[in-house]
């Protein structure tokens, strides 16, 4: 069993070494993640055609073989799959992300998009993200609200999960779990569901003002606000997390979907390269 373990936050995120770390049971583990951050890079893998990847050997503690790469968490399990990293992998593990990756924020996460990623490359994906406790409150800085994540939590749910999907034994068609984990100890989590993905978020970006920045005409920098916190229904995968559950939920394939609403563009269409 071979495992590539990735991230979206880079190489020297903590999480990425507790996931790292905690896989080691379970098979070979080849740890090959960003350079630098990449969250909300989805499954995006550039224009590797014209940017040229880099690739540089790293160091993870209790970890043999590690890798950073210039590029995506997509581009990290995308080079896995053509061979960069040595034989072929047998399942993807990414994370663990600060912040869950719930409600809209499934299509942007890059810690998901290294899963759906590994999907197309024939390979099972397990997403896996934990809470920040005060999310979005005013005026606290990143790196304060995640001073005191409890990573060996997510690891240790992150365990059991593979744990008990090796012992079932992969799944013929690939799966992509998108696991979320309160930011509590592991003694204190309530419980765990499964659950749907939501499209209203535990509490979202509301409003972007584009401010002017200050000697640079016709530059701008973004400010982003936040909304109002919402209380979600607890089988959702936001509402499960802030009831204190773990939420397991397992992402579909992109597939076309029938449309009657739409005859006028179709004959519009038509008119223009029908016969």
């Amino acid at each position: 069993m071979r495992i590539l373990v990735t991230n979206d936050d880079g190489i020297d995120s903590v999480g990425l070494h507790h996931l790292a770390r905690a896989m080691t049971r379970h098979g070979e583990v080849v740890v090959v993640a960003p350079d630098t951050e990449y969250s909300g890079a989805g499954a995006a893998i550039g224009a590797i055609h014209r940017n040229v990847p880099e690739v540089h050997t790293a160091q993870v503690d209790g970890i043999p073989e590690a890798w950073a790469v210039s590029g995506a968490p997509a581009l990290c399990v995308f080079m896995g799959r053509l061979g960069a990293f040595g034989k072929p992998f047998d399942l993807v593990v990414s994370g663990i992300n600060p912040g869950a990756n719930v409600g809209r924020s499934v299509y942007h996460s890059g810690t998901i998009g290294a899963c759906l990623t590994a999907r197309n490359g024939g390979m099972s994906g397990i997403a896996v993200s934990q809470a920040v406790t005060g999310w979005g409150v005013e005026g606290q800085g990143w790196d304060d609200m995640i001073a005191n994540q409890h990573w060996v939590t997510a690891a240790e749910v992150a365990d059991a999960f593979v744990a008990g999907l090796l012992t079932d034994g992969l799944p013929a068609e690939p799966v992509v779990a998108n696991i979320n984990v309160p930011n509590t100890p592991t003694a204190e989590l309530r419980g765990w569901r499964r659950t749907r993905v939501e499209f209203e978020p535990i509490r979202g970006m509301s409003k972007a003002v584009l401010s002017p920045i200050e000697g640079r005409v016709g530059s701008y920098a973004v400010e982003f606000s936040y909304g109002d916190a919402q209380v979600l229904p607890e089988d959702t995968d936001g509402g499960a997390v802030e009831a204190g559950y773990v939420s397991v939920g397992y992402l579909s394939r992109l597939t076309a979907e029938p449309r009657d609403d739409l005859a006028s563009a179709e004959r519009t269409l038509a008119s223009l390269i029908d016969p």
